[in-house]
Formats: structure tokens, sequence, C-alpha cells
């Protein structure tokens, strides 16, 4: 896909501000069996189509109006993914603003967890 300029200087500008980790990193927490939100902030279609097994949904367009609702507690560890690694940034930047101190965006989305054969789900409604 092709990214604009603008968006793009948008992401590594919040990049320089996030913490991001691994598709690997976020497995192995997995198969550990820690407890942390991981959250897919793609759009609805997207997430029906499939998503990484264990990950709930609110897509960016709604995360910062619902995400209170969700995870009350500020101080929660939580992972956020997107299709290859650039909403998730500026998702996770947008949460650090509202005051979510443990937040992590997945480097290379959905497209990395594919990619390194981790498993999937499908919407139950599809």
């Amino acid at each position: 896909m092709h990214h604009s300029s603008g968006f793009l200087k948008l992401v590594e500008q919040a990049r320089k501000r996030i913490k991001e980790c691994t598709s690997e990193d976020v497995h192995a927490r997995i198969a550990r069996g820690e407890k942390f939100h991981f959250i897919d902030v793609r759009e609805d279609h997207e997430y029906w189509i499939d998503h990484a097994s264990g990950a709930s949904h609110l897509s960016k367009g709604i995360l910062e109006r619902d995400i209170e609702a969700v995870i009350p507690d500020k101080q929660a560890e939580i992972v956020l993914y997107c299709g290859g690694g650039y909403r998730s940034v500026l998702a996770a930047d947008a949460l650090q603003q509202m005051g979510y101190q443990n937040v992590e965006s997945m480097r290379g989305g959905i497209k990395a967890w594919r990619d390194a054969g981790f498993p999937l789900e499908k919407d139950k409604a599809i």
C-alpha cells in the first residue's frame, strides 16, 4: 500500500513517543500465559476477514471514544496492532495522551503476524 508523505511523517513523529514490540514478542507473551489486552485497531471489515488469535477489536475510528469503558485501568498492559504497523502507532500515541501508561504497538501489524505463521481467527459472524 502506498502511504502519503504527510501520513508517514505523522507516524514517524508518533513512533518516537511510543513503545513497539514484535509479533514474536506478543506470541511469546501469549504462550507464557501473560495477561494483557491484545487489540486489533483495523476497520471492521479487515477484522472480520481474519485477526490474530486472542485479539479483541476496537477500530481506530472508535478507540479513543470507547477505550475507557472497555479498559478503565490506565495501568493495564495493552498491545495494539493494525495492518502494517502504522495506524497502531498513532493509536498508541493517542492512548498515551489519554493517560494509558503501558501501551505498545506491534511492528508490522497483522502482516508480520501472518508471515510468522502465528494463529489466526475469523469472525464467527461470517
